[in-house]
């Protein structure tokens, strides 16, 4: 009876309403999971000299493109309960669940064999400076080795918000972020352990959600039951996991990707661009956490009303969604425009040039905040409809006509500035809401 009154609510009650319902727990819970690398950077750059800062700003980066991968696929799983949730078939939602842990699991073990066997070859792509080397690569081993918990704790997470629940994720990595700034002070700043402790609090911290989060779902009484069966392999099931996951993982994998290159890019001009580039990408990473939210949230509501069958009313969820980061975006570029210095300068300690270049590097880029969002919502939209393939095109044409050639010819035409460096990702995104108002239409005809 609680799962009835939940999905009426989504497909029927105040629409604007079940966003912010659903989001705000997500976007508080994204927050707190990225403020694992905040913390280790913010904390690091307190206690160490700029190579440690590049170490863990290059380390970060690496993980946070392996999250936000894993995050994409398991947006597959997320989708898949959602639609099955809101037809009203509990079986198939159980058979997602099950099918979800037998993949995820061996996805896990294959990708922790393959990075730890690559660190070292890994750090040599991103050119990190010899002096930041040794460090990156401590950091990189602890963290490699806790891919499981990421893992683990995205998935579950997809399961809770397949199913409309974002408050319960929200309170597993708050009460692991807690300990994740406690074990950073005590490491990093008791110990001087530099980034080897970084990573160790990071991944200890994330031990510690999965576990809390485990024990929540055993005592969660669910509308729909589980079996040994459904953790059996089915390829209906499956096949639609991964035609929604896959294009996800790929377009944000290369999203990540892109900005890896751009990392390389700055890695090749020194120690000291290395740390500018690395700090604003982590700031920028931080700010997108609200347009993510909105992916999520678009994605989860729109499959549920497209499932029991209210287009119109999927499309004012992605309206909604627009809106909401249009706002956010326009505030977050006017607010970097007027204190850039400041905000970067929180993330390091005493090295003006960093400041400098960082602030520089901030001010354009940030224009990103108000197209990015805007594409995610469609992203979200299109992944409702098991149209993921749209955003990974989108994504990647962006990515291949404009982010990576924009930012290596104004490294290369600009050697003196990172101002026109900066440009390169909000142009991308600009080209990616152009493509996706093409594929809007062609989706609202094919369900109008």
């Amino acid at each position: 009876m609680e799962k009835k009154t939940q999905r009426n609510a989504i497909t029927e009650g105040n629409l604007l309403g079940e966003m912010v319902r659903f989001s705000v727990p997500y976007l508080i819970a994204c927050f707190l999971q990225n403020f694992y690398g905040l913390a280790d950077l913010f904390i690091v750059g307190r206690f160490n000299d700029a190579a440690s800062v590049t170490a863990v700003s290059v380390g970060s980066q690496m993980m946070h493109m392996l999250t936000v991968v894993i995050v994409g696929l398991a947006m597959g799983t997320t989708v898949s309960i959602s639609y099955a949730v809101g037809a009203g078939k509990n079986k198939e939602a159980a058979k997602v669940i099950g099918n979800s842990i037998l993949l995820f699991s061996t996805f896990a073990i294959l990708l922790t064999i393959l990075l730890m066997s690559s660190i070292r070859l890994i750090l040599g792509v991103l050119q990190t400076p010899p002096e930041a080397m040794g460090e990156a690569v401590s950091y990189l081993r602890i963290c490699f080795g806790g891919i499981l918990f990421i893992t683990a704790y995205n998935l579950i997470s997809s399961i809770f918000r397949g199913l409309g629940d974002t408050r319960r994720p929200m309170i597993f990595v708050a009460l692991a972020g807690i300990l994740n700034i406690g074990l950073d002070l005590l490491f990093i700043g008791a110990f001087r352990m530099g980034a080897f402790g970084a990573a160790l609090a990071t991944v200890i911290s994330q031990g510690v959600s999965v576990l809390i989060a485990l024990l929540s779902l055993r005592r969660m009484h669910l509308a729909l039951r589980l079996s040994k069966a459904d953790a059996t392999y089915s390829r209906p099931v499956m096949g639609k996991i991964l035609s929604i996951g896959v294009p996800i993982a790929l377009q944000d994998g290369f999203i990540q990707i892109s900005f890896l290159v751009i990392t390389m890019i700055a890695n090749s001009r020194g120690v000291v661009i290395a740390a500018s580039v690395g700090i604003v990408e982590k700031i920028i990473s931080f700010l997108f956490l609200v347009p993510s939210a909105m992916l999520s949230t678009v994605s989860a509501l729109a499959a549920q009303n497209a499932g029991a069958g209210y287009h119109e009313r999927s499309r004012q969820v992605l309206r909604y969604g627009i809106r909401i980061c249009l706002i956010f975006g326009i505030c977050i570029f006017l607010v970097c425009q007027i204190v850039p210095g400041p905000v970067v300068s929180l993330f390091v300690h005493d090295e003006p040039e960093v400041v400098r270049y960082g602030a520089q590097y901030l001010m354009t880029y940030a224009l990103d905040c108000i197209f990015a969002g805007v594409h995610f919502c469609f992203s979200g939209f299109f992944s409702a409809y098991d149209k993921s393939i749209y955003s990974f095109i989108h994504n990647l044409l962006s990515i291949l006509l404009v982010r990576i050639p924009g930012a290596l010819l104004a490294s290369r035409y600009f050697p003196g500035t990172l101002y026109p460096m900066g440009l390169a990702a909000p142009m991308g995104s600009l080209l990616s809401c152009i493509i996706c108002l093409f594929f809007y239409s062609r989706l609202r005809r094919q369900t109008d």
